[in-house]
């Protein structure tokens, strides 16, 4: 998989299946719905319409189902005819799994999806999971051929005349922005540590004329960044802030995206036993979506003030690591306790938020973090935990997960009542609760946001990743369609706005206007 390249094309043209095999994919009810005449120069002269109705007629959907057309050449497979209301309706975790279990084998694929024009971008990021970057298998290393897979959407109910290039060109940017995300997360820290991770930031900064601000080992020390600079200093590889700015003329407000990057995390003197630690290297999960989102955002036109705000650590084990015990004065002037060196990622976000809000002057502040194991056991595998000060964005999150297919829960947020769990003596807080039974992922949450004050008057949304960032062994890109769909209220692409919380018919041009000369709100 990771020497595919995918392509989006408004019709991928006719070709025997033996030459070029295909996987037709949608719900059963909309499979139906394609003409045979649609489908006759893909598949012939291997499959008559005959067959093709009869394996239509065999497909039973339980969630999902599929048969053989012609051999394992041809194949078509269908997605559950319905979802719950916590699920996307494009069913995207399951057009993953079945493009990774039913596509045919080859150099040259197809892939012809059916699903109604508002399930499009949802679609074309799951596919885009289903073809991981990252593999250091000697086998892969002695292919030198590129293989391609060619995916042509058929737009099946309202508004389902041809897709337009521009929408070609999003589906082509955001799913390179999925595949860039899951290619750091995947890739261990022995080539992934906080050198290489900005120069992944460089490279996205030089390919949109951007250049990124770093601040870096001693420098953040200096200026007062105790927690990003005390959760890696043990670290052979030193820890850093990366910043990466647009900021387009007519903005009417300040976006920051905060992104964890822990390249590894042993845990620190608070050590991870010999099976928890393996997967650590997954711990940069956030910045990795949010260096993709902001790629794939900028790239399509952008009217707002964006900063994607990258803390970079690897939290080791060493001679100069944190012990327990020991008070960091965090950017925010806010003293911790550390009594646990394995919360370390609130540590770094704390410094990133306080950044954001005091130096860059953000209205909306936004942190992505596989933060908390308690996560997957709150809202489970699929599902991200949201945590926000405003109802109104928690809703968005929600929605916007739906739109896009990367699914999100709302966390309680009561900081009244569990802030008291971080109490200390002798700092202004502990960077740990003293009691885990009490929705740990919330509490963790809020620490984050104590460092620019629970009564901030601008929007704070906190998303916990750690489930959803990989499936498997393997990392999923989670967090990219998300901040695609969230923000898409402020993207000058049409597709963006379509699937943004908002919607495309959520304004009139009217109020459009009225809107973007005062404050735009994106939800």
């Amino acid at each position: 998989m990771a020497n595919v390249q995918l392509e989006f094309q408004a019709s991928a043209g006719e070709a025997d299946p033996q030459s070029r095999p295909l996987l037709v994919l949608g719900q059963l009810h909309n499979l139906h719905r394609l003409p045979w005449a649609q489908l006759r120069g893909k598949l012939q002269p291997r499959v008559t319409e005959e067959t093709w109705q009869s394996a239509l007629s065999t497909l039973n959907p339980n969630p999902t189902d599929s048969c053989p057309l012609y051999l394992n050449y041809a194949t078509v497979a269908a997605l559950p005819s319905r979802v719950s209301r916590h699920n996307s309706p494009s069913a995207a975790q399951f057009i993953t799994r079945l493009v990774r279990n039913c596509l045919p084998g080859g150099v040259n694929r197809c892939i012809v999806m059916v699903c109604e024009r508002s399930e499009v971008f949802a679609s074309a990021c799951a596919l885009a999971r289903a073809f991981p970057l990252f593999t250091h298998r000697s086998s892969a290393s002695r292919r030198t051929e590129k293989k391609t897979v060619t995916v042509e959407f058929f737009l099946v109910g309202q508004n389902n005349g041809p897709i337009e290039v521009a929408t070609l060109k999003c589906l082509a940017s955001a799913t390179e922005g999925v595949r860039l995300a899951a290619r750091i997360v995947d890739t261990p820290c022995n080539e992934m540590n906080t050198d290489n991770f900005l120069e992944e930031i460089k490279k996205v900064g030089k390919d949109l004329g951007i250049t990124p601000t770093i601040i870096r080992d001693e420098e953040l020390k200096e200026r007062g960044f105790g927690g990003i600079y005390g959760v890696g200093k043990a670290a052979l590889h030193p820890p850093a802030l990366a910043v990466l700015s647009h900021t387009p003329d007519g903005a009417t407000q300040t976006i920051a995206w905060v992104g964890k990057g822990i390249v590894y995390d042993t845990g620190g003197l608070s050590i991870k036993g010999k099976t928890t630690m393996p997967g650590m290297k997954r711990d940069c999960g956030g910045a990795a979506a949010i260096l993709g989102a902001f790629k794939a955002t900028v790239k399509q036109g952008f009217k707002d003030n964006l900063h994607a705000v990258f803390c970079l650590a690897e939290n080791a084990v060493g001679p100069r690591a944190t012990r327990p015990d020991d008070i960091h004065v965090l950017y925010s002037g806010k003293t911790v306790e550390i009594n646990n060196t394995d919360a370390e990622g609130r540590l770094i976000l704390a410094d990133g938020v306080a950044y954001a809000c005091k130096d860059l002057g953000a209205d909306i502040i936004l942190d992505m973090a596989t933060l908390t194991g308690a996560q997957g056991i709150a809202t489970g595998k699929y599902h991200a935990a949201v945590l926000t000060n405003n109802e109104e964005w928690e809703k968005a999150c929600v929605k916007a997960g739906r739109n896009c297919g990367d699914l999100v829960h709302p966390l309680v947020y009561c900081p009244e009542l569990h802030f008291s769990e971080f109490t200390s003596a002798v700092a202004d807080m502990k960077n740990s609760v003293a009691d885990r039974d009490n929705t740990p992922s919330s509490c963790a949450g809020l620490f984050i946001a104590s460092h620019i004050g629970f009564d901030w008057p601008g929007v704070w949304v906190h998303i916990d990743i750690a489930a959803p960032v990989h499936a498997g062994e393997r990392a999923t890109g989670y967090g990219v369609a998300l901040l695609l769909s969230l923000f898409g209220g402020a993207s000058e692409d049409p597709l963006l706005n379509m699937v943004s919380p908002l919607g495309c018919n959520g304004d009139s041009p009217a109020e459009d206007m009225e809107r973007d000369s005062k404050r735009r709100r994106l939800v």
